[in-house]
């Protein structure tokens, strides 16, 4: 690492950003389970014992890319519900904007979306330390869904979850408490909303639609759409909800299929 012109102070200070810097490009030629605490001071120039400083252990700098994983991903969620909220959308329209946000950092940053949403890694287990970062992305969707509540823009859905609710608290405290009937498994289906989002991210990322869709962008959008229902929110896919459809079931119009 070259230092010239920095004091010892100024040093310390961009040791952990250089390592995860240089622990990040690792990633994507090593995965998860091949990052070492030893490969990371090589390729950044550094001691061992430097890199021990700071991170004194594999899983220390693990933890420190996860809860940035999370951070990042939250945060481009944040700000594109944000802008959809300044323009004044629907909370259709802002769960769409935000889930494209989503979608675009995952393929901006794929082995971040790996790390956490991707196989275990061998050894490691997420501390307590990551749950707020991991918090972000169901804090959104939540606040759309429950923002959908309050305007009114919720149809009621035809079947209730059967018996007691199936929530942890941590999860009712997070929505804010559990609404009145006939929503009062809303929770419940945010959580497969959620679950939805990140399944179709993790079947988009690693190819597993390539072979069986036109246009995986449009697909994205019919799939949230139709995931969507699932609480009684309509999505608005614009005026060419027609073309969509299309473009999804492959009839008519140029192929606009995406290669990642």
């Amino acid at each position: 690492m070259d230092v010239s012109g920095t004091s010892a102070a100024d040093e310390k200070s961009r040791l952990p950003a250089v390592i995860k810097a240089m622990a990040r490009q690792l990633l994507v030629k090593l995965g998860a389970g091949g990052l070492s605490l030893d490969a990371v001071a090589r390729g950044s120039g550094l001691a061992v014992t430097d890199v021990e400083a700071v991170f004194p252990h594999r899983n220390d700098l693990l933890t420190a890319l996860v809860i940035d994983a999370y951070n990042e991903s939250g945060a481009a969620m944040e700000q594109a519900d944000q802008a959809a909220r300044d323009a004044h959308a629907s909370a259709g329209a802002r769960l769409l904007a935000v889930t494209r946000a989503l979608r675009q950092w995952s393929f901006d940053s794929p082995a971040e979306f790996t790390l956490i949403y991707g196989s275990p890694v061998p050894d490691y287990h997420a501390p307590q330390d990551t749950v707020r970062a991991a918090s972000r992305t169901p804090a959104v969707l939540a606040g759309i869904v429950r923002s959908a509540l309050q305007a009114g823009e919720l149809t009621p859905p035809r079947r209730v979850v059967p018996g007691p609710p199936l929530l942890l608290p941590e999860a009712v405290e997070l929505f804010g408490g559990v609404p009145g009937a006939p929503f009062s498994d809303i929770i419940e289906r945010g959580i497969v909303l959620w679950s939805n989002l990140i399944g179709l991210l993790v079947f988009q990322v690693f190819s597993r639609t390539h072979d069986s869709v036109r246009d995986e962008s449009a697909f994205f959008d019919f799939a949230i759409a139709v995931a969507a229902e699932g609480i009684g929110l309509v999505v608005p896919l614009g005026d060419n909800t027609d073309e969509t459809v299309r473009r999804v079931r492959g009839t008519g119009g140029e192929s606009g299929r995406e290669h990642h």
